[in-house]
Formats: C-alpha cells, structure tokens, sequence
C-alpha cells in the first residue's frame, strides 16, 4: 500500500464555487453541507457557491467554509479506502487535519473556527495590522533585520513556508518599514498578502484567553494518525498536546517547511492537498521538486489521484 500524507490548505485559499462540483455529485457531501447550515446557524453553502467574495473572504466566514470543503473531499477519500498515514494543516488548515485525524468532531470544529476567525478579526484594530511575503532571504538573516524595526512597531516571522520563502506578519506601519529594511538587506521582493490582519504574531495574543475558552467547551480526542503541528515542526497524538498547540498556534510561526521535511523523512510516497487550490503542492515542490503531489478539489482531481493510488505502478 502506498504511504500518502493529507495536507489541508488554510486561509487565502477560498473561492467562491469551491466545493460545488463534488457536492453536486456526491449525497455524502450534500449532508455534510447541511450539517454545516445547521450547526452554524446560516446559509454557508450558499455561501460558498454563490458569495459574495467580500462576505466569503470575512475571516469569520473563510475559516469554517475551507475547513468544510476540505473535510467533504476528505470523505471521499475515506469513501474510497484511502489511508493516510500522517497529516498536516497550514494555519486553519490544522483543524482540518485534527478532524480528518479524529481529535475533533466537523459539527464541533465548525463553530470554534467561526470563533477563531471572529477574534482574529477582534484581536487587532482593522486594517492596522497586515502580512507580507519576503522572497530570497534566510530565516536568519530576516530576523536579523527586523531587530532595526523602531520599537513600538511589531513585525514576527508568521509562516516559515519553503526554502526562500517566509512570511512576515505585523502592525502595517512595521511591515512598511521592514519592506523598506529587507529589501536593502538583500530581499528579492517584499510581497503584501491581501489578509486581514497580523496572523501569527504577538499582535494575536489579546485572542488568547476567549480562545482558550472556547477550546475548553469542546471534546478534544487522540489523534488516530500523527498530525504535524505548525508550532513545533513535529508529530502530536495526545490530546492534551493538540489543545495547547492549537492555543500557541494563534501567535506562533507556521513551521510549514519543518514539518513537510520530517514527513518526508518518514518514508512518504506522496502528499495530497485535499480541499481547495493547490497551495501546498507547489511549497511541497519548492521543497523537493520529485516528490509526487496531487490536489484533490473535484471529480477529476479525486478521479486522478485515485488511479495512482489504486494502480499498481508508481508515478
């Protein structure tokens, strides 16, 4: 049996229609959609099919439909007999992975990502807070850097993603300054993400404790497969271990390269972004660029990755 590891996409990878075609296809998948409906007291589905952009792109919004559309094609992997035997989530991505994993339930994970994404939002003035992608500099030397940044200004290393490519994350005058710094510094290009906040800085901390709350009122389980936590770069089962990461992952850097290079250690044959967009795939190709990637998102994606899988001969 072929060894595959998911990996589900996070936020910035929505779009209005995703999901559509498999929904349309599958009576699995159009239950789940209404369970979502359901359990989050509106019309996601709606939603995601039709939009608006502006209302789907809403943090509050963003998190529970990819974490949705991500677990439907999931189902159908399971469906099919597909095994993986680890996972991994990029940001919001995580709680896709815990749920396909078994350390939370979809109708529990729903609303306390609706939550996530709510204080989030809450947790920084709009529009004072923004992210920025820095291409061709190391880690280290990106550090180095933002040490010149004036001291009431906060910009942290937020997703440390593929060689040459890191995320920074910060107030918007500390990002401005910092473009301005790392591109002196030897920075290929500063790139600004349109998100809607400082993700994954300290500037998410004041999102902590009502978060904290929240985790409290639901039912976290042992992971059945290892699920690769962005805040450490390694492996975790326990459930206790999940909850606290899950509470640092809020203000903590996505060790998105970290955790790909440990999976890869492990003996994996390929990775398989399950959701929306194909993301992930391209970091897992920047990465190491022979190792095999699908992306299942519809019925011909699910259909291709299920004829490698299935077949006899390795691609």
């Amino acid at each position: 049996m072929k060894k595959v590891a998911f990996m589900f996409p996070g936020q910035g990878s929505q779009s209005v229609g995703m999901g559509q075609d498999l929904f349309d296809q599958h009576e699995e998948v159009r239950k789940l959609y209404q369970t979502a409906n359901n359990v989050l007291h509106k019309d996601l589905t709606q939603l995601m099919f039709q939009g608006p952009t502006e209302t789907l792109t809403e943090t509050e919004n963003a998190q529970p439909a990819l974490l949705l559309n991500s677990i439907a094609a999931f189902t159908l992997l399971q469906a099919e007999n597909v095994q993986s035997v680890m996972a991994i989530g990029h940001s919001l991505g995580e709680y896709s992975a815990l749920v396909a994993a078994g350390a939370l339930t979809l109708e529990e994970a729903l609303p306390l990502v609706a939550t996530r994404g709510r204080l989030m939002e809450e947790a920084f003035p709009k529009g004072k807070g923004t992210m920025a992608a820095v291409l061709g500099m190391t880690e280290e030397a990106i550090k180095e850097t933002l040490t010149e940044i004036s001291k009431d200004e906060v910009v942290d290393i937020a997703n440390l993603n593929c060689p040459g490519q890191i995320v920074i994350s910060g107030s918007r005058t500390g990002i401005e300054q910092a473009e301005v710094l790392l591109k002196a510094a030897g920075a290929r290009r500063v790139l600004p993400l349109n998100v809607s906040g400082p993700f994954h800085s300290r500037l998410m901390k004041p999102a902590n404790e009502e978060f904290a709350n929240s985790l409290n009122q639901v039912t976290i389980n042992d992971a059945t497969i290892p699920v690769y936590a962005n805040v450490t770069g390694g492996p975790v089962t326990e459930k206790d271990e999940v909850k606290r990461l899950l509470i640092e992952q809020l203000y903590s850097p996505v060790r998105f390269e970290e955790s790909i290079r440990k999976m890869m250690d492990a003996g994996i044959d390929a990775f398989v972004e399950v959701g929306t967009g194909n993301v992930l795939c391209g970091l897992v190709k920047k990465i190491d660029r022979k190792m095999t990637t699908f992306a299942v998102q519809d019925e011909k994606s699910l259909e291709k990755f299920l004829s490698w899988y299935k077949g006899d001969v390795s691609s």
